[in-house]
Protein backbone atom coordinates (compact mmCIF):
# COMPACT_ATOMS: atom_id res chain seq x y z
CA UNK A 1 0.00 0.00 0.00
CA UNK A 2 1.29 3.46 -0.59
CA UNK A 3 0.04 6.55 1.46
CA UNK A 4 1.48 9.47 1.25
CA UNK A 5 2.71 9.84 4.44
CA UNK A 6 2.75 7.74 7.71
CA UNK A 7 0.52 10.13 9.58
CA UNK A 8 -1.98 9.11 6.54
CA UNK A 9 -1.61 5.49 7.20
CA UNK A 10 -2.13 5.62 11.21
CA UNK A 11 -5.62 7.32 10.60
CA UNK A 12 -6.50 4.80 8.21
CA UNK A 13 -5.27 2.18 10.71
CA UNK A 14 -7.29 3.45 13.92
CA UNK A 15 -8.93 1.58 15.74
CA UNK A 16 -13.07 2.19 15.42
CA UNK A 17 -12.05 3.28 11.83
CA UNK A 18 -14.64 1.97 9.14
CA UNK A 19 -11.45 0.82 6.55
CA UNK A 20 -9.04 -1.03 6.82
CA UNK A 21 -5.84 -1.49 4.70
CA UNK A 22 -6.42 -3.79 2.05
CA UNK A 23 -10.77 -3.64 2.20
CA UNK A 24 -11.50 -1.76 -0.41
CA UNK A 25 -14.16 1.32 0.40
CA UNK A 26 -17.02 2.74 -1.59
CA UNK A 27 -16.88 6.26 -0.57
CA UNK A 28 -13.27 6.61 -0.35
CA UNK A 29 -13.46 5.21 -4.42
CA UNK A 30 -15.45 7.73 -4.84
CA UNK A 31 -14.20 10.35 -3.51
CA UNK A 32 -10.66 9.31 -5.41
CA UNK A 33 -12.61 9.19 -8.94
CA UNK A 34 -13.67 12.71 -8.39
CA UNK A 35 -10.40 13.87 -7.04
CA UNK A 36 -8.54 11.84 -10.48
CA UNK A 37 -10.96 13.75 -13.01
CA UNK A 38 -10.63 17.38 -11.00
CA UNK A 39 -6.57 16.68 -11.15
CA UNK A 40 -7.09 16.03 -15.16
CA UNK A 41 -9.31 19.22 -14.96
CA UNK A 42 -6.41 21.51 -13.91
CA UNK A 43 -4.64 20.67 -16.85
CA UNK A 44 -6.68 19.91 -19.40
CA UNK A 45 -8.45 22.76 -20.30
CA UNK A 46 -7.68 24.92 -16.80
CA UNK A 47 -4.11 24.95 -17.42
CA UNK A 48 -4.52 25.30 -21.17
CA UNK A 49 -6.38 28.20 -20.98
CA UNK A 50 -4.49 29.77 -18.00
CA UNK A 51 -1.28 29.81 -19.83
CA UNK A 52 -2.81 30.43 -23.87
CA UNK A 53 -4.46 33.55 -22.46
CA UNK A 54 -1.13 35.17 -21.44
CA UNK A 55 0.56 34.86 -24.47
CA UNK A 56 0.68 36.92 -27.45
CA UNK A 57 -1.99 35.78 -29.86
CA UNK A 58 -0.12 34.56 -32.48
CA UNK A 59 0.96 31.57 -29.91
CA UNK A 60 -1.59 31.21 -28.48
CA UNK A 61 -1.92 27.14 -30.32
CA UNK A 62 1.12 26.45 -29.59
CA UNK A 63 0.79 26.29 -26.02
CA UNK A 64 -2.12 24.50 -26.08
CA UNK A 65 -0.60 22.01 -28.27
CA UNK A 66 1.94 21.36 -25.49
CA UNK A 67 -0.30 20.86 -22.96
CA UNK A 68 -1.71 18.56 -24.96
CA UNK A 69 0.52 16.52 -25.74
CA UNK A 70 2.23 16.16 -22.61
CA UNK A 71 -1.27 14.76 -21.02
CA UNK A 72 -1.15 12.24 -24.09
CA UNK A 73 2.50 11.52 -23.98
CA UNK A 74 3.14 11.85 -20.24
CA UNK A 75 0.16 9.11 -20.04
CA UNK A 76 1.34 6.22 -21.92
CA UNK A 77 5.38 6.89 -20.33
CA UNK A 78 3.36 6.66 -16.65
CA UNK A 79 1.79 3.45 -17.21
CA UNK A 80 4.96 2.04 -19.78
CA UNK A 81 7.29 2.39 -16.25
CA UNK A 82 6.62 5.57 -14.51
CA UNK A 83 4.06 4.17 -12.03
CA UNK A 84 6.57 1.19 -11.22
CA UNK A 85 9.71 3.51 -10.84
CA UNK A 86 7.59 5.56 -8.33
CA UNK A 87 5.57 2.92 -6.50
CA UNK A 88 7.02 -0.51 -7.57
CA UNK A 89 7.97 -2.96 -5.07
CA UNK A 90 12.45 -3.16 -4.67
CA UNK A 91 14.41 -0.51 -5.78
CA UNK A 92 16.51 0.23 -8.77
CA UNK A 93 19.52 2.64 -10.17
CA UNK A 94 21.16 2.32 -6.89
CA UNK A 95 18.09 3.34 -5.09
CA UNK A 96 16.79 6.38 -7.33
CA UNK A 97 13.78 4.63 -7.99
CA UNK A 98 11.40 1.89 -7.39
CA UNK A 99 11.78 -1.19 -9.21
CA UNK A 100 10.16 -2.67 -12.52
CA UNK A 101 7.89 -5.52 -10.97
CA UNK A 102 4.97 -3.11 -12.41
CA UNK A 103 6.03 -1.80 -15.37
CA UNK A 104 3.13 -1.97 -18.02
CA UNK A 105 0.84 -2.23 -14.50
CA UNK A 106 2.12 -5.97 -14.51
CA UNK A 107 -0.20 -7.49 -11.51
CA UNK A 108 -2.67 -4.43 -11.26
CA UNK A 109 -6.04 -5.63 -12.20
CA UNK A 110 -9.62 -4.58 -11.48
CA UNK A 111 -9.71 -6.40 -8.46
CA UNK A 112 -6.06 -5.08 -7.24
CA UNK A 113 -6.26 -2.84 -3.74
CA UNK A 114 -4.07 -0.29 -2.86
CA UNK A 115 -4.95 1.19 0.81
CA UNK A 116 -9.09 1.25 0.62
CA UNK A 117 -9.01 2.18 -2.83
CA UNK A 118 -9.28 -0.21 -6.23
CA UNK A 119 -5.18 0.11 -7.51
CA UNK A 120 -6.28 1.08 -11.15
CA UNK A 121 -7.83 4.44 -8.99
CA UNK A 122 -4.56 5.13 -7.21
CA UNK A 123 -2.93 4.88 -10.90
CA UNK A 124 -4.43 7.34 -12.54
CA UNK A 125 -4.36 9.59 -9.27
CA UNK A 126 -1.07 9.92 -9.68
CA UNK A 127 -0.62 10.22 -13.37
CA UNK A 128 -2.55 13.23 -13.07
CA UNK A 129 0.30 14.45 -11.13
CA UNK A 130 2.76 13.15 -13.62
CA UNK A 131 0.89 15.28 -16.47
CA UNK A 132 0.68 18.52 -14.75
CA UNK A 133 4.02 18.74 -13.50
CA UNK A 134 5.98 19.06 -17.12
CA UNK A 135 2.88 20.74 -18.32
CA UNK A 136 3.88 23.37 -16.11
CA UNK A 137 7.24 24.03 -17.12
CA UNK A 138 6.48 25.14 -20.58
CA UNK A 139 5.02 28.23 -19.23
CA UNK A 140 9.00 29.35 -18.91
CA UNK A 141 9.67 28.81 -22.36
CA UNK A 142 6.52 30.18 -24.17
CA UNK A 143 6.31 31.72 -27.99
CA UNK A 144 10.09 30.37 -28.62
CA UNK A 145 10.23 26.84 -28.29
CA UNK A 146 9.97 24.16 -30.87
CA UNK A 147 7.08 21.25 -30.35
CA UNK A 148 9.74 18.15 -31.18
CA UNK A 149 12.14 19.00 -29.03
CA UNK A 150 9.79 20.42 -26.33
CA UNK A 151 8.29 17.14 -26.09
CA UNK A 152 11.16 14.96 -26.14
CA UNK A 153 12.64 17.21 -23.05
CA UNK A 154 9.02 17.03 -21.37
CA UNK A 155 9.06 13.01 -21.48
CA UNK A 156 12.55 12.68 -20.55
CA UNK A 157 12.60 15.38 -17.64
CA UNK A 158 9.32 13.40 -16.32
CA UNK A 159 11.31 10.31 -16.27
CA UNK A 160 15.28 11.19 -14.90
CA UNK A 161 13.88 14.27 -12.49
CA UNK A 162 9.93 14.11 -11.27
CA UNK A 163 9.97 9.85 -11.34
CA UNK A 164 12.91 9.85 -8.71
CA UNK A 165 11.90 13.01 -6.43
CA UNK A 166 8.60 11.09 -6.34
CA UNK A 167 9.84 7.93 -5.50
CA UNK A 168 11.84 9.82 -2.53
CA UNK A 169 8.97 11.35 -1.15
CA UNK A 170 6.08 9.06 -1.79
CA UNK A 171 7.74 5.90 -2.57
CA UNK A 172 9.30 5.23 0.33
CA UNK A 173 12.63 6.33 -1.28
CA UNK A 174 14.95 8.02 1.42
CA UNK A 175 12.85 11.33 2.14
CA UNK A 176 10.13 9.34 3.59
CA UNK A 177 12.49 7.70 5.74
CA UNK A 178 13.57 10.83 7.06
CA UNK A 179 10.39 12.09 7.89
CA UNK A 180 10.11 14.44 5.25
CA UNK A 181 6.83 16.40 4.92
CA UNK A 182 5.36 17.36 0.98
CA UNK A 183 1.47 16.24 1.51
CA UNK A 184 0.54 16.84 -2.36
CA UNK A 185 3.68 18.18 -4.00
CA UNK A 186 5.65 20.89 -2.94
CA UNK A 187 8.93 19.48 -4.31
CA UNK A 188 7.84 16.91 -6.39
CA UNK A 189 5.24 19.07 -8.85
CA UNK A 190 6.57 22.97 -7.46
CA UNK A 191 9.52 22.86 -6.83
CA UNK A 192 10.91 20.69 -9.67
CA UNK A 193 8.83 21.80 -12.43
CA UNK A 194 9.51 25.79 -11.07
CA UNK A 195 13.73 24.90 -10.95
CA UNK A 196 13.44 23.53 -14.05
CA UNK A 197 11.44 26.55 -15.76
CA UNK A 198 14.80 28.75 -14.47
CA UNK A 199 17.13 26.36 -15.67
CA UNK A 200 15.21 26.19 -19.11
CA UNK A 201 14.16 30.22 -19.50
CA UNK A 202 18.18 30.56 -19.08
CA UNK A 203 19.23 28.47 -21.07
CA UNK A 204 16.72 29.52 -24.12
CA UNK A 205 16.94 32.83 -24.02
CA UNK A 206 14.63 35.72 -23.81
CA UNK A 207 12.08 36.33 -25.83
CA UNK A 208 13.18 39.02 -28.80
CA UNK A 209 12.51 42.09 -27.79
CA UNK A 210 12.55 41.06 -23.93
CA UNK A 211 12.06 43.23 -21.43
CA UNK A 212 12.20 46.25 -23.15
CA UNK A 213 8.84 45.73 -25.58
CA UNK A 214 5.59 45.08 -23.95
CA UNK A 215 4.42 41.74 -24.24
CA UNK A 216 0.87 41.79 -23.28
CA UNK A 217 -1.46 39.00 -22.94
CA UNK A 218 -4.08 38.28 -25.64
CA UNK A 219 -6.64 37.39 -23.41
CA UNK A 220 -6.76 37.98 -19.98
CA UNK A 221 -10.71 36.22 -20.04
CA UNK A 222 -9.52 33.06 -20.98
CA UNK A 223 -6.36 32.99 -18.31
CA UNK A 224 -9.33 34.10 -15.24
CA UNK A 225 -11.29 31.18 -16.71
CA UNK A 226 -8.12 29.08 -16.38
CA UNK A 227 -7.44 30.46 -13.33
CA UNK A 228 -10.94 29.53 -11.55
CA UNK A 229 -10.45 26.10 -13.17
CA UNK A 230 -7.04 25.46 -11.66
CA UNK A 231 -8.52 26.69 -8.31
CA UNK A 232 -11.26 23.76 -8.32
CA UNK A 233 -9.30 21.11 -9.44
CA UNK A 234 -6.78 22.24 -6.79
CA UNK A 235 -9.54 20.32 -4.59
CA UNK A 236 -8.90 17.11 -5.88
CA UNK A 237 -5.14 17.64 -5.86
CA UNK A 238 -4.59 18.40 -2.45
CA UNK A 239 -7.62 16.68 -0.61
CA UNK A 240 -7.33 14.18 -2.85
CA UNK A 241 -3.97 13.40 -1.51
CA UNK A 242 -5.56 12.11 1.36
CA UNK A 243 -6.48 9.07 -0.66
CA UNK A 244 -9.61 9.03 1.51
CA UNK A 245 -12.49 10.51 2.03
CA UNK A 246 -12.59 11.08 5.58
CA UNK A 247 -11.59 14.44 7.65
CA UNK A 248 -7.85 14.85 6.98
CA UNK A 249 -9.21 15.08 3.57
CA UNK A 250 -11.76 17.99 4.68
CA UNK A 251 -8.93 19.93 6.25
CA UNK A 252 -6.72 19.30 3.27
CA UNK A 253 -9.40 21.12 1.81
CA UNK A 254 -10.57 23.63 3.74
CA UNK A 255 -6.65 24.85 4.21
CA UNK A 256 -6.47 24.82 0.38
CA UNK A 257 -9.18 27.13 -0.24
CA UNK A 258 -8.06 29.73 2.82
CA UNK A 259 -4.24 29.11 1.15
CA UNK A 260 -5.86 30.31 -2.61
CA UNK A 261 -8.05 33.26 -1.02
CA UNK A 262 -5.18 35.02 1.32
CA UNK A 263 -2.34 34.27 -1.47
CA UNK A 264 -5.36 36.34 -4.03
CA UNK A 265 -5.62 39.29 -1.14
CA UNK A 266 -1.95 39.39 -0.69
CA UNK A 267 -0.40 40.46 -4.44
CA UNK A 268 -3.49 42.07 -4.89
CA UNK A 269 -2.80 44.44 -2.10
CA UNK A 270 1.21 44.36 -2.66
CA UNK A 271 0.39 45.38 -6.37
CA UNK A 272 -2.43 48.23 -5.41
CA UNK A 273 0.01 49.58 -3.11
CA UNK A 274 2.96 49.71 -5.48
CA UNK A 275 0.98 50.70 -8.44
CA UNK A 276 -2.11 51.94 -7.23
CA UNK A 277 -4.60 49.80 -8.97
CA UNK A 278 -5.43 46.31 -8.61
CA UNK A 279 -5.31 44.26 -11.59
CA UNK A 280 -7.92 40.87 -12.51
CA UNK A 281 -4.26 39.03 -13.52
CA UNK A 282 -2.75 39.89 -9.95
CA UNK A 283 -5.39 38.72 -7.94
CA UNK A 284 -5.56 35.60 -10.60
CA UNK A 285 -1.82 35.05 -9.94
CA UNK A 286 -1.25 35.40 -5.94
CA UNK A 287 -4.97 32.65 -6.15
CA UNK A 288 -1.92 30.17 -7.65
CA UNK A 289 0.95 31.00 -5.41
CA UNK A 290 -1.17 30.56 -2.69
CA UNK A 291 -1.91 27.29 -3.73
CA UNK A 292 1.42 25.82 -5.06
CA UNK A 293 2.69 26.99 -0.98
CA UNK A 294 0.03 25.75 0.93
CA UNK A 295 -0.39 22.46 -1.55
CA UNK A 296 2.81 20.63 1.06
CA UNK A 297 1.26 21.47 3.99
CA UNK A 298 -2.44 20.85 3.08
CA UNK A 299 -2.45 17.85 5.26
CA UNK A 300 -0.74 18.76 8.03
CA UNK A 301 -1.64 22.61 9.05
CA UNK A 302 -4.59 24.02 10.23
CA UNK A 303 -6.89 27.27 9.11
CA UNK A 304 -4.77 29.60 11.52
CA UNK A 305 -1.48 28.31 9.26
CA UNK A 306 -3.26 27.98 5.71
CA UNK A 307 -4.02 31.69 6.31
CA UNK A 308 -0.70 33.22 7.37
CA UNK A 309 0.81 30.73 4.68
CA UNK A 310 -1.46 32.16 1.83
CA UNK A 311 -0.17 35.68 2.60
CA UNK A 312 3.05 34.73 3.06
CA UNK A 313 3.06 33.61 -0.61
CA UNK A 314 1.09 36.26 -2.02
CA UNK A 315 3.60 38.81 -0.88
CA UNK A 316 6.72 36.75 -1.39
CA UNK A 317 5.92 35.54 -4.93
CA UNK A 318 4.96 38.96 -5.70
CA UNK A 319 8.40 40.15 -5.31
CA UNK A 320 9.43 37.47 -6.53
CA UNK A 321 7.93 37.94 -9.93
CA UNK A 322 9.37 41.67 -9.83
CA UNK A 323 12.91 40.37 -9.37
CA UNK A 324 13.43 37.91 -11.46
CA UNK A 325 11.59 40.06 -14.33
CA UNK A 326 12.64 43.73 -13.66
CA UNK A 327 15.91 43.48 -12.25
CA UNK A 328 17.61 40.24 -13.58
CA UNK A 329 15.81 40.52 -16.78
CA UNK A 330 15.12 36.59 -17.07
CA UNK A 331 12.57 36.30 -19.17
CA UNK A 332 10.30 33.30 -17.29
CA UNK A 333 7.64 34.03 -19.59
CA UNK A 334 4.67 33.21 -17.39
CA UNK A 335 6.20 33.51 -14.14
CA UNK A 336 6.81 29.65 -13.25
CA UNK A 337 9.35 30.00 -11.23
CA UNK A 338 8.34 32.63 -9.00
CA UNK A 339 4.83 31.40 -8.64
CA UNK A 340 5.61 27.62 -8.49
CA UNK A 341 9.66 27.43 -7.79
CA UNK A 342 9.28 29.77 -4.79
CA UNK A 343 5.93 29.10 -3.29
CA UNK A 344 7.14 25.90 -3.26
CA UNK A 345 10.30 26.23 -1.27
CA UNK A 346 8.11 28.78 1.01
CA UNK A 347 5.50 25.94 1.46
CA UNK A 348 7.73 23.45 2.21
CA UNK A 349 9.72 25.17 4.80
CA UNK A 350 6.50 26.79 6.17
CA UNK A 351 4.90 22.98 6.65
CA UNK A 352 7.81 22.45 9.32
CA UNK A 353 6.61 25.47 11.38
CA UNK A 354 2.54 25.29 11.11
CA UNK A 355 1.89 21.20 11.41
CA UNK A 356 2.90 21.99 14.84
CA UNK A 357 0.04 21.53 17.72
CA UNK A 358 0.67 25.27 18.92
CA UNK A 359 -0.31 26.58 15.51
CA UNK A 360 -3.11 24.80 14.93
CA UNK A 361 -1.81 22.11 13.34
CA UNK A 362 -2.02 18.15 13.17
CA UNK A 363 0.99 18.09 15.45
CA UNK A 364 4.97 16.78 15.13
CA UNK A 365 5.94 13.43 15.39
CA UNK A 366 6.87 12.77 18.77
CA UNK A 367 10.24 13.73 20.24
CA UNK A 368 10.83 15.88 16.82
CA UNK A 369 10.95 19.46 17.08
CA UNK A 370 9.94 22.30 14.65
CA UNK A 371 13.77 22.81 14.33
CA UNK A 372 14.57 19.22 13.45
CA UNK A 373 12.09 19.13 11.13
CA UNK A 374 12.87 21.89 9.68
CA UNK A 375 16.10 20.57 8.89
CA UNK A 376 14.46 17.03 6.92
CA UNK A 377 12.20 20.05 5.44
CA UNK A 378 15.54 22.11 4.12
CA UNK A 379 17.38 18.87 3.13
CA UNK A 380 14.57 17.53 0.72
CA UNK A 381 14.15 20.89 -0.66
CA UNK A 382 17.68 21.62 -1.71
CA UNK A 383 18.03 18.08 -2.70
CA UNK A 384 15.49 18.65 -4.86
CA UNK A 385 17.19 21.71 -6.22
CA UNK A 386 19.77 20.33 -6.79
CA UNK A 387 18.62 17.29 -8.66
CA UNK A 388 16.54 19.11 -11.36
CA UNK A 389 18.44 21.60 -11.67
CA UNK A 390 21.33 19.40 -12.79
CA UNK A 391 19.40 16.84 -14.63
CA UNK A 392 17.27 19.96 -16.45
CA UNK A 393 20.58 21.57 -17.24
CA UNK A 394 22.08 18.16 -18.68
CA UNK A 395 18.95 17.25 -20.49
CA UNK A 396 18.41 20.70 -22.67
CA UNK A 397 22.33 21.24 -23.41
CA UNK A 398 21.86 17.26 -24.87
CA UNK A 399 18.71 17.91 -26.65
CA UNK A 400 20.33 21.16 -28.17
CA UNK A 401 23.05 19.12 -29.83
CA UNK A 402 20.73 17.10 -31.42
CA UNK A 403 17.74 19.21 -32.44
CA UNK A 404 17.71 23.03 -31.68
CA UNK A 405 15.38 24.12 -29.21
CA UNK A 406 14.67 27.52 -30.21
CA UNK A 407 12.69 28.84 -33.15
CA UNK A 408 15.01 31.40 -35.18
CA UNK A 409 14.08 34.87 -34.61
CA UNK A 410 12.18 35.23 -38.43
CA UNK A 411 9.56 32.53 -37.08
CA UNK A 412 9.59 33.56 -33.20
CA UNK A 413 7.91 37.10 -34.94
CA UNK A 414 5.98 35.11 -37.15
CA UNK A 415 4.53 32.77 -34.83
CA UNK A 416 4.49 29.40 -33.51
CA UNK A 417 0.83 28.73 -34.37
CA UNK A 418 1.52 29.08 -38.07
CA UNK A 419 5.41 28.16 -38.44
CA UNK A 420 4.79 24.72 -36.36
CA UNK A 421 1.52 24.02 -36.68
CA UNK A 422 -0.05 25.78 -39.83
CA UNK A 423 -2.46 27.12 -37.56
CA UNK A 424 -4.03 29.96 -36.69
CA UNK A 425 -5.74 30.54 -33.36
CA UNK A 426 -6.50 34.18 -32.91
CA UNK A 427 -8.82 33.49 -36.24
CA UNK A 428 -11.32 31.94 -34.17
Amino acid sequence: MNIRTNFLLLAVLLPGSARAAGELDSGDTAWMLTSTALVLFMTLPGLALFYSGLVRNRNVLSVMMQCFAIACAASVLWVLVGYTLVFGDGSSLGGLTGGFGKALLAGVAADSVSGTIPETVFVMFQMTFAIITPALIVGAFAERVRFAPMLVFSLAWLLLVYVPVAHWVWGGGWLAERGFMDFAGGAVVHINAGVAALVAALLVGNRSGFPTTQMPPHNLPWTVAGACMLWVGWFGFNAGSAVASDGAAGMAMLVTHLGAATGSLAWMTAEWVKYGKPSVLGIATGMVAGLGTITPASGFVGPGGAIVIGLTAGFVCFFATLTLKQKLHIDDSLDVFPVHGVGGMLGILLTAVFVSSSYGGMGLPEGVSIAQQLGVQALGMVATIAWCGGITFVLLKAINLVMPLRVTRDQETEGLDLVLHEERGYEI
